[in-house]
């Protein structure tokens, strides 16, 4: 089955009753049990261990990502900061330099506390990365193409360093989504989504989620810290997350077109320094990311302005269509400053734009970088 007919029916079904194609949602908190004490046929005992609307898009993501479990959390960082708390000290842990911040800040100030040796590498660099790992790293997180600078990193070989090694490879998706881009099948042990963004697709649920190669003894300790930690979704989020991915391949079939097109207009103007895009042919990473992607090159990119901070945030305060806001992946396109909001250490140059591409007209799009940038 093709990932865009994968993406309509997985973690759906009709239901025998009432006949019903779309799923319901079930906001019960609690299930009665059977007759003897034990749980309820469909397992179920406590909506912060499993519910039905959560197994639904768990059993989804599974499909998508071809993996063996899944975990649905209430936030991309309720799942990366579960799954890196799950880690054993004493060790390393390597992350990139081109890394969401809130990843980054979660390293520095909590994995450093717990007593991992934080090392932050240029994953596109292989020599490098390679030089970084020793026998005491735990685990190699990874983002391709990266928040906010869109670095590409080969994820086949990296993984070859980090099995070489007994370390774990986690793979950040939200950039890519399962459509255009398979971790697991490039060796990754684990793919990490911030569904907030092009699953859900709608900016309206908040949402994270794992899904592992293997249904491992480290996948059930994951799983028993979401528990215990209640890092789950609301059936509501589960629900929303689910119905969005539904629609998930057409709608990154328009983001990527968009993207691209954009990105090939923004290069040839004056004011805009550089743009930062997989999809461009003399983008770094191009190469590897034309690989290792499928189907496009996805719907973000960053745009770095001539003339400084004072520029950048001048144009993104003079596009329209364009909302200067956080957050990516929705249907409307969004454009924001990063170094404004991220942290103190934060790597991101102070001249970045980070573009969202919605699904609106790429000539109003065109036409709003357009009027923008003149001023």
């Amino acid at each position: 089955m093709k990932p865009a007919t994968r993406a309509v029916h997985a973690g759906t079904f009709v239901d025998e009753y009432t006949g019903a194609v779309a799923a319901s949602i079930e906001l019960s908190t609690t299930f009665r049990h059977a007759a003897d004490g034990t749980r309820s046929p469909a397992g179920f005992e406590y909506i912060r261990e499993d519910n039905p609307n959560q197994r639904q898009l768990e059993s989804a993501l599974c499909a998508l990502e071809d993996g063996a479990s899944a975990l649905a959390f209430a936030s991309g960082m309720a799942a990366a900061a579960t799954w890196l708390d799950a880690l054993e000290p004493p060790g390393s842990v390597l992350i990139p330099k081109d890394v969401y911040h809130g990843v980054r800040r979660y390293a520095r100030e909590v994995l450093a506390a717990r007593g991992f040796e934080i090392r932050e590498v240029d994953f596109s660099d292989l020599g490098a990365v390679e030089a970084s790992i020793d026998g005491s790293t735990r685990a190699l997180w990874c983002e391709t193409p990266a928040n906010p600078q869109l670095t590409v990193t080969d994820i086949a070989a990296v993984a070859i360093l980090a099995r070489a090694k007994g370390a774990k490879l986690a793979v950040d998706n939200t950039f890519a989504t399962p459509l255009l881009q398979s971790p697991l099948a490039l060796g990754a042990d684990v793919v990490m989504h911030s569904s907030t963004k092009y699953l859900a697709g709608h900016s309206d649920s908040l949402g994270g989620a794992l899904v592992f190669a293997s249904d491992d003894d480290f996948a059930q300790r994951v799983r028993d810290r979401r528990t215990l930690a209640g890092a789950v979704p609301a059936p509501f989020n589960a629900w929303l997350t689910l119905r969005g991915i539904r629609s998930l391949a057409a709608r990154m079939d328009w983001h990527c077109r968009n993207a691209q097109a954009l990105a090939e207009w923004l290069v040839a103007q004056v004011d805009i320094a550089a743009v930062l895009y997989p999809g461009l042919p003399d983008h770094p990473g191009h190469a590897v990311a034309a690989r290792q992607m499928h189907g496009g090159f996805g719907g973000m990119l960053s745009v770095r302005c001539r003339g400084g901070r004072e520029a950048a945030i001048a144009i993104a305060g003079r596009l329209r269509i364009f909302a200067n806001a956080t957050s990516l992946g929705g249907v409307e396109s969004l454009v924001e400053h990063r170094r404004s909001v991220e942290s103190a250490g934060s790597n991101t140059p102070d001249d970045l734009l980070r573009v969202s591409v919605g699904i609106e007209h790429i000539d109003d799009l065109i036409a709003d970088w357009k009027q923008a940038i003149a001023g």
